[in-house]
């Protein structure tokens, strides 16, 4: 993925129900503004809700084969990596070039870490070693690693995913900086002001100074809620998934006309940001895609060189 890039989430009207319904929505999809597809990541989030991502990337990738799928993020953590390296290799296959594998540590949900064997005061610990086995392992080479958290011998994944599959971390704190600047290709920020994204940027580059060609693929992730009532759909989506008043998250959400959130964007953008991620909630997907088209229409126009 080159320059910037406006996303918005492969929601569950892609990925169930009738097919000749999703097929139509695909090219709704296909023919707007739109540039990428986000996918989230849970096995079990408080009441049961979940969704993997790699499986439903790789339905979308199907679907839509011209466009890239983000995982913002998946909870490595929750897995073994041997056949997470597998998946990532499968997927390299029928979608060469067209992932972005966004890693993150989770933990609003403790319980979902326990059920799945892992220690939350240890998830972000757990996470670097599987980062830096995913990165052994999708070299094509016969690797081995032991660690606390899982081990294994003379494993190989082969073909190696080419191009490669660049790695953005997710996360907000001081560690998810460090993480990105040792293991990843970007930092995707949630929640956080256009000022802390730009020190955020700042950092990850003092921490590691990249000694390739290739760039930083840094993105922000928002919730933003658009057509009428935006603010109230907003609120209620927001809470009904994190069971958290709306207020805490209100700064860092924008709701209202294309052209007020685009606003809100830009800022970003001017922070570093090329990978918006958009979780639109609207009367309907079809509202949602329209207005994040619209949304990315204006963010191309203002930033016509990115």
């Amino acid at each position: 993925m080159q320059g910037l890039s406006i996303g918005i989430t492969g929601s569950d009207r892609f990925l169930m129900g009738d097919l000749q319904a999703r097929t139509k929505l695909a090219k709704k999809l296909a023919d707007s503004e739109i540039d990428h597809l986000f996918v989230a990541d849970h096995v079990s989030f408080h009441t049961g809700l979940g969704m993997d991502a790699l499986i439903n990337a790789a339905t979308l990738a199907a679907m839509l084969p011209k466009m890239t799928i983000v995982t913002g993020v998946y909870l490595l953590a929750l897995r073994h990596p041997v056949p997470v390296a597998r998946q990532l290799s499968s997927l390299s296959l029928s979608a060469p070039g067209r992932l972005i594998f966004g890693v993150g540590i989770g933990g609003e949900d403790r319980h979902e870490m326990e059920i799945c064997g892992v220690d939350p005061s240890k998830r972000g610990k757990h996470t670097n070693h599987s980062l830096t086995a995913i990165r052994e392992l999708m070299s094509g080479k016969e690797v081995s690693y032991d660690c606390e958290f899982f081990s294994y011998d003379k494993a190989r994944i082969s073909p190696r995913p080419d191009p490669k599959i660049p790695i953005l971390i997710g996360g907000r704190s001081e560690a998810a900086l460090t993480r990105t600047a040792k293991h990843g290709d970007g930092w995707l920020g949630v929640w956080v002001s256009p000022e802390r994204f730009a020190k955020a940027v700042a950092k990850i580059a003092d921490l590691k100074r990249k000694d390739r060609e290739d760039q930083w693929m840094h993105g922000i992730q928002v919730w933003a809620g658009v057509g009428d009532k935006a603010r109230d759909k907003l609120a209620q989506g927001m809470e009904d998934i994190y069971k958290i008043p709306f207020k805490k998250f209100e700064r860092y959400s924008p709701y209202g006309s294309a052209d007020k959130i685009a606003e809100f964007l830009c800022k970003y953008v001017k922070s570093g940001a090329r990978i918006i991620n958009i979780e639109a909630r609207g009367s309907s997907i079809e509202e949602s895609i329209e207005a994040v088209s619209s949304i990315s229409a204006l963010l191309h126009r203002e930033f016509p060189g990115l």
